[in-house]
């Protein structure tokens, strides 16, 4: 007994440093973006002081900093965004239903298609994908949430999946006995028992497109639209002088929502991913 509380301690106390090692980077970064930029690059680990604080400016340079305005792109990461979960979410529960209660050779197909992109790397269709968004006119941000459907749905449908083959089929056929429809049947029935795995898919999308740089960089007409990733790295590499310290701030703005998303949406997270990994 003793031997098992002393291991539990000890595997509490490994998680405990690695969670540590992991927060210093984000921690690094916020009290770097209250300092001066000359001491940013000459003592980075140092917390600020008298001679180095700088108090909001560097928030306020790195807002202001450049020729693109930055709530510009806080806008298109956030269309992008909500667009892009809204789409994931909507079309592979639906399609995740049609696959678990229609168990014929074409849904398993479309089911296996779905998981087989998963394990696809990016970097194997990122140029042709790029040449195809240009021709088709998905090269802006209202249009780019279509690209993000096609890489998200493999992940989405596994786990929507695997929820609803572990909810009960009578309640459906009850509703189509009172002659519901499949549509009347998905969005009355079915849509409010995905709850929990609605909003576990639904945060780890958001988190993803919300961060990510690469798709966007490619895809997206640069000179007029950019998310604030895209952003974040014309500021840094773009402007001849680099402001350290603006560069922080702004990376601490993009972090943040994100950060307190999460946490508000973190106790369904582990449910959710559990029922769509477990059941069926």
């Amino acid at each position: 007994m003793k031997k098992q509380k002393l291991g539990k301690n000890l595997l509490s106390l490994l998680f405990v440093i690695i969670c540590i090692i992991y927060m210093m980077p984000i921690v690094v970064v916020g009290y770097n973006s209250f300092k001066e930029n000359g001491s940013i690059n000459t003592d980075t680990f140092a917390l600020p002081n008298e001679q180095t604080f700088m108090g909001w400016q560097n928030y306020v340079n790195g807002m202001t900093v450049g020729d693109y305005p930055f709530l510009n792109s806080v806008w298109y990461s956030f269309v992008i965004t909500i667009l892009s979960a809204a789409l994931i979410l909507i079309c592979t529960s639906m399609a995740a239903w049609y696959i678990s209660r229609v168990d014929d050779i074409f849904s398993r197909i479309v089911y296996y298609l779905c998981v087989f992109s998963m394990i696809v790397p990016f970097q194997m269709v990122m140029f042709t994908l790029a040449k195809t968004a240009n021709v088709t006119g998905l090269n802006t941000p209202y249009t780019i949430p279509v690209i993000y459907l096609g890489f998200g749905a493999g992940l989405a449908v596994f786990m929507f999946v695997g929820f609803v083959k572990g909810m009960p089929l009578a309640i459906e056929e009850a509703a189509a006995i009172d002659g519901c429809g499949p549509l009347r049947t998905f969005f009355s029935m079915v849509f409010p028992m995905l709850k929990p795995i609605f909003i576990s898919v639904g945060v780890l999308e958001i988190m993803w497109v919300w961060n990510d740089y690469l798709l966007p960089y490619l895809v997206l007409d640069r000179t007029m639209y950019r998310t604030i990733p895209i952003h974040i790295q014309y500021l840094q590499g773009s402007y001849g002088h680099v402001d350290l310290g603006a560069v922080m701030a702004l990376i601490m703005m993009s972090i943040v929502p994100i950060v307190i998303f999460y946490l508000t949406c973190q106790k369904y997270i582990v449910s959710g991913v559990m029922a769509g990994a477990v059941k069926g």
